[in-house]
């Protein structure tokens, strides 16, 4: 089983946090891939997708969008996954991994997590203190996800 950790990233706060959930996915085949260079063939039933975006206008990245309009009519039958957003700290902010993990469902796959947000300082980053260490735990509990 193999691990795709999927991002794009406009100021590297979010390829910091999806390589901390690929580094810290303990026995798996695990690695983080910037959305343009990854080849959806590559996924096989049990594999586990993560993909992260930061939020633009709301939601999603317009890359992650266009991937995850490609991935949609049952691309991902079988396939694990979950997603995550950074953002800042806001009373009103958006949620793109809730928008993520809605087209991960409709592509077929099994969500096995919550969509986890991490927080930047300011518009362009850098994470907040703390931000590492909940990506890790959030991995471990995927972890956990994929063995229960």
């Amino acid at each position: 089983m193999k691990a795709l950790v999927v991002y794009d990233s406009a100021y590297g706060n979010t390829q910091s946090v999806a390589e901390a959930i690929a580094g810290s996915l303990e026995g798996l085949q695990a690695s983080s891939v910037p959305v343009g260079d990854f080849k959806p063939e590559t996924l096989s039933a049990g594999d586990l997708l993560v993909v992260g975006s930061p939020i633009n206008g709301w939601r999603p990245t317009p890359k992650i969008t266009a991937l995850l309009s490609a991935l949609g009519n049952g691309a991902l039958t079988g396939v694990k996954a979950a997603a995550f957003d950074t953002r800042v700290r806001m009373f009103i902010h958006g949620d793109a991994a809730k928008k993520i993990t809605h087209a991960l469902k409709a592509g077929g796959a099994d969500i096995i997590a919550e969509p986890m947000p991490f927080y930047v300082r300011g518009s362009e980053g850098p994470l907040r203190s703390g931000e590492i260490e909940k990506a890790e735990g959030w991995a471990r509990t995927l972890l956990t996800s994929l063995t229960s």
